[in-house]
């Protein structure tokens, strides 16, 4: 079972900044080729003047604090039995290339049903401005029970 007293623990600040290329490799490697994601011509006769990374780019620097939770020493979770539960973003505004995210986050929760422990981490995104990028909830489901 994961010691409940690790809810509320927090990770981060932890910065990344966005790089033109990386946007349009995840997007290419999503299979999405919209112009918004690849073309920078048309990308500035629309209202953000430059491409914009795809939402779903928000696992790469939103989620940054789950990975140190995942690896922390002191939580020791089972990662063999472990899985990816589920993940969830709110958007509140794009994110451009040379923006540099702040994320922080925390334990949200951690709980058990039958013989699964569950643990699940909530990120939040800002950018250089200050300004809330995006929110993020990933849930994971350790197997067995989840401290080594």
């Amino acid at each position: 079972m994961i010691d409940h007293k690790w809810i509320g623990k927090t990770y981060g600040p932890i910065k990344y900044e966005i790089g033109r290329e990386k946007m349009r490799e995840y997007a290419a490697a999503a299979k999405d080729h919209r112009p918004i994601f690849h073309d920078e011509e048309f990308a500035k006769q629309t209202k953000y003047g430059d491409i914009i990374a795809m939402p779903n780019f928000a696992a790469v620097y939103a989620l940054r604090g789950a990975g140190m939770m995942l690896l922390d020493q002191e939580i020791k979770l089972n990662l063999a039995m472990l899985v990816h539960g589920a993940q969830e973003f709110e958007w509140f505004t794009v994110v451009k290339p040379n923006d540099v995210i702040t994320e922080t986050g925390k334990v949200a929760d951690i709980y058990e049903k039958g013989n699964l422990d569950f643990i699940v981490y909530e990120g939040e995104a800002r950018n250089q401005d200050g300004e809330l990028v995006c929110r993020a909830r990933a849930t994971f489901i350790v197997r067995g029970g989840g401290a080594q």
